[in-house]
């Protein structure tokens, strides 16, 4: 498959490094498990969930770059997921504004690893979501060890979700998920045995955010992104890393479409970040997360 051009960032005003789909324009709806649909909703204020055309316009209308991604959980949840294929061909059609991450239930094991090196050699994927407490599994455990190797072998990029989550939250049992899947020590051991994955701890990580900052001030292959949470009621801490010794390994994403850029970037601007930071969380340290333009190393 031919592969799309690299993303436009001169002409974009930040990159928002954390977006799903959450709506098939392919497969027919699978409403097994939507009561955790219900329970997202509540939890976030929210029940919109636009197609890929709608995310695309949205966007482009804005001028912002955007890393999307599904999260696959057939495991767990028994629910089929999105295609990572229906995301990567929309970037590969639409690579001046998308980049396409692939998820890839970490239970698939060496199947998992398979599918997950076609995506980037024939669709261009490029890097991988997981999101520990949704795919029932702990970041560590050696069963996700081959989709690793393939993803360090590309030298890609993996987010982790981290902290609390809105998924579940409410349900009886909490929908059976378990928070301790996705507290961000449990990265450790993966950074040490993968130094040439950059590992982006998603959200702020409450209650666990002084550990995700401890592990990015030690492990020069960790970053940590802002989504999920409106910027007015990031930790103090989080800002003050930002601002200061972490400003080169933190980046926006929005958590798109739980929480749209325009409440994030509006609540952003009066949270405390220094104006000569707000360019490097914005823009400029995902463009070298993402190897784009002149700033492609991703090590500061």
């Amino acid at each position: 498959m031919t592969k799309g051009t690299e993303m436009d960032v001169d002409n974009l005003i930040a990159i928002d490094t954390h977006t799903h789909l959450e709506v098939s324009c392919r497969n027919p709806f699978d409403n097994y498990g939507e009561e955790y649909d219900r329970a997202a909703d509540k939890y976030f204020r929210s029940s919109k969930r636009p197609t890929m055309d709608e995310t695309l316009a949205y966007y482009r209308e804005r001028k912002i770059g955007f890393v999307n991604f599904t999260v696959d959980a057939e495991s767990q949840l028994g629910r089929r997921r999105i295609s990572n294929e229906e995301i990567a061909e929309a970037a590969l059609a639409n690579s001046d504004i998308m980049i396409a991450f692939a998820s890839i239930d970490p239970h698939k094991g060496k199947m998992g690893a398979r599918e997950a090196r076609r995506l980037i050699e024939e669709f261009g994927v490029k890097g991988f979501k997981f999101h520990p407490t949704v795919q029932g599994f702990e970041p560590q455990d050696r069963m996700a060890w081959p989709l690793y190797e393939v993803i360090a072998e590309f030298e890609l990029p993996a987010i982790f979700h981290s902290g609390h989550s809105g998924i579940g939250s409410g349900m009886r049992c909490g929908g059976g998920l378990r928070l301790q899947n996705s507290n961000p020590m449990m990265l450790e051991d993966v950074a040490i045995a993968f130094p040439d994955i950059q590992i982006v701890i998603a959200h702020p990580s409450w209650p666990w955010q002084d550990e995700a900052i401890s592990l990015a001030m030690h492990k020069p292959n960790i970053w940590i992104d802002l989504s999920g949470w409106s910027p007015k009621y990031f930790p103090p801490q989080l800002v003050q890393y930002a601002n200061t010794l972490l400003k080169d390994r933190i980046l926006f994403g929005s958590d798109f479409p739980l929480i749209t850029p325009d409440r994030w970037m509006k609540d952003f601007a009066e949270a405390g970040f220094k104006p000569e930071i707000q360019p490097l969380i914005l823009k400029e340290n995902a463009m070298r997360l993402l190897k784009l333009g002149p700033k492609a190393s991703p090590t500061p």
